[in-house]
């Protein structure tokens, strides 16, 4: 499933290709994704002007004056800017064709999706899509440090892993960079999260805006379906200490790297580097 990084890089892919462009007409080949697509999109964003491409969590949003396109990506999605005569695909569901500019003819921005786990929906200005209205702070902002997550914390039993990844706590911190940063910040993932100290959720929040950025500039991380706008994957997988490896020699003691499910996902680390 694309994370932050992967979102991001997205975000990043398209921004120049779709800012200040002229929304010409939208393609639905089916009438639902995830949820069903709603009227908004077909009727409404015509015509319009897209002023700005947001990232919020792992949601895009295409902003108008009269309102945003939110994109979720699910577990397979692919947004790309394609010449739109561009061959279709059969998971090619949506395409939302761009007027041409002095430098750059017409384009389509398609969104392709093979297990249709994604979605497309509508926000109309000035609102806040319910999907978004209870969302924790970005987790590369200043809203989001140690002593939020130590305040957070306080008498919570569930795992830190579970925590770490809680929506309403800090956004778009998923599987493989929750891994990947109590890895580095040292932190048992099974521990309870009101167990933790300040000091030591101090070092996690720094691990986490550290992994998350490195990811991006890597280009997020390709396990399986994720591939960036332009066609290339992410290779931030060569950069995984823990995630995926499992009785793997761990990179910093050489122990062997154990794994267990923690809410119904799969959790790696070091039994000797994590305490």
């Amino acid at each position: 499933m694309p994370e932050l990084p992967e979102v991001e890089t997205t975000r990043r892919g398209i921004a120049p290709h779709v800012i200040g462009r002229r929304v010409t007409g939208v393609v639905l080949r089916r009438p639902d994704l995830r949820w069903p697509i709603p009227p908004e999109i077909t009727t409404q964003l015509p015509g319009q002007r897209i002023d700005a491409v947001e990232r919020r969590a792992k949601y895009l949003l295409l902003h108008t004056q009269i309102g945003s396109a939110l994109f979720h990506l699910g577990m397979t999605g692919v947004l790309r800017v394609l010449p739109p005569d561009a061959l279709v695909g059969k998971h090619d569901h949506v395409d939302i064709a761009l007027e041409p500019t002095a430098t750059e003819g017409p384009r389509v921005l398609r969104f392709t999706d093979a297990r249709r786990f994604g979605s497309l929906l509508w926000q109309p200005a000035g609102e806040t899509h319910e999907l978004l209205a209870e969302l924790g702070p970005e987790p590369l902002t200043d809203d989001f440090d140690g002593d939020l997550l130590w305040r957070l914390s306080r008498g919570r039993k569930a795992a830190v892993k579970l925590f770490l990844m809680d929506n309403a706590v800090v956004v778009g911190v998923g599987n493989i960079y929750a891994s990947e940063a109590l890895f580095a910040a040292g932190i048992d993932p099974r521990k309870a999260a009101g167990s933790i100290s300040r000091a030591r959720y101090a070092r996690l929040a720094a691990e986490v805006k550290r992994i998350l950025a490195w990811a991006i500039e890597r280009g997020g991380t390709t396990l399986r379906d994720f591939i960036n706008p332009d066609g290339a994957p992410g290779y931030f997988f060569r950069e995984l200490q823990v995630y995926g490896r499992e009785g793997e020699a761990c990179r910093v003691c050489g122990t062997p790297v154990k794994q267990v499910v923690l809410g119904q996902r799969s959790t790696f680390w070091c039994g000797k580097c994590q305490k």
